[in-house]
């Protein structure tokens, strides 16, 4: 198990599967899963990662953009946190969430599993829940930093931070979660 552990570290900092793309996944991220899922489908998260590093994040349109040879869309969201309660939680089944901050600074609940239950059917792309606030823990994105949520990944996106300024500019895509 520890060398598992160490061999992941090490692919992970080898950054072969980054494709030029210089951001890092966050502290949070399930590093077995991203790797896992990398191996699974790794044409569709390399052609992602090019396209990442291939285009000026900061002054593309906003909208939604495919990526040649993949069914992959990158969504470039420019946008506002808000307060929690106007956010809703989510998972996907058949889905992952990349989600990439490239300006300003947007917070991430990730909910507690043993307080949390679903509070609807499942609907196309997502279930929500309910959860209990004092157990979701909150993370702050940098630009540095990108964050994969995997179907066991609970969580609130474009939660309002302490900063002044709530802009945000946002990458999101939804690669495909093999099982």
């Amino acid at each position: 198990m520890i060398q598992a552990q160490c061999s992941i570290q090490q692919w992970l900092l080898s950054r072969s599967w980054s494709n030029g793309f210089n951001a890092l996944p966050d502290v949070c991220t399930n590093l077995k899963e991203f790797h896992d899922q990398y191996q699974k489908n790794q044409p569709q998260w390399d052609a992602m990662f090019k396209w990442l590093a291939t285009h000026d994040l900061q002054s593309i349109p906003a909208g939604k953009h495919p990526i040649e040879g993949t069914s992959l869309v990158v969504s470039v969201e420019d946008s506002e946190n808000q307060p929690l309660e106007k956010r809703a939680s989510e998972s996907h089944y058949h889905h992952i969430d990349f989600q990439y901050v490239v300006k300003g600074s947007e917070r991430f609940g990730l909910l507690d599993h043993d307080s949390s239950y679903p509070n609807c059917a499942y609907k196309p792309d997502a279930i929500h829940y309910s959860y209990d606030i004092n157990k979701t823990m909150f993370i702050d994105s940098t630009p540095e930093r990108f964050f994969l949520f995997f179907p066991s990944d609970w969580h609130i996106a474009k939660v309002r931070t302490d900063k002044e300024s709530q802009s945000i500019r946002v990458i999101v895509v939804k690669l495909d979660y093999i099982k």
